[in-house]
């Protein structure tokens, strides 16, 4: 599941439109139990970082619509929302977010421009802005973050 759906959770069960940080720590941590009060703190940055979750004041709310998102019952988010550090995965993880596409989806659309399109000469990180761009995804923020792990690679 995604970062977007582990932020969407606390605003969709308590069905109000904003949160402040306690209550949100009180969801995460002792609520549900799914998280210590430092990674909620990680997971509000993210949010934040990420323009999933905007502020008014202390009170946090979610910038896209509760109704796009869908929780399944028995729902628990994965530890893997906390390791998106690359600028790969951080673009990869905004498409699927803004398309409600799944993660291999989008890798497989990635994939398929490389082989077809250009015959294998261009890299997963030139191929994943296309897919964005396609999909109107916003991804300029990252384009400087995506230029330097291109250079890493060297």
């Amino acid at each position: 599941m995604t970062l977007k759906t582990a932020l969407a959770a606390p605003f969709y069960h308590s069905r109000v439109q904003k949160l402040g940080k306690s209550e949100l720590i009180y969801y995460y941590a002792f609520d549900r139990r799914w998280m210590d009060r430092e990674q909620v703190d990680l997971l509000i940055h993210r949010g934040v970082e990420q323009k999933l979750l905007g502020m008014d004041g202390e009170m946090y709310y979610p910038l896209f619509d509760l109704a796009d998102v869908r929780i399944p019952i028995g729902y628990k988010p994965s530890s893997s929302i906390f390791d998106i550090h690359e600028p790969f995965e951080q673009l990869l993880d905004r498409i699927t977010g803004q398309t409600g596409k799944e993660p291999e989806e989008v890798v497989a659309r990635m994939n398929e421009l490389i082989t077809e399109r250009f015959d294998g000469n261009i890299r997963p990180e030139a191929a994943l802005i296309i897919v964005a761009k396609r999909d109107n995804i916003q991804f300029m923020d990252l384009l400087d973050q995506l230029k330097q792990a291109l250079l890493k690679k060297d």
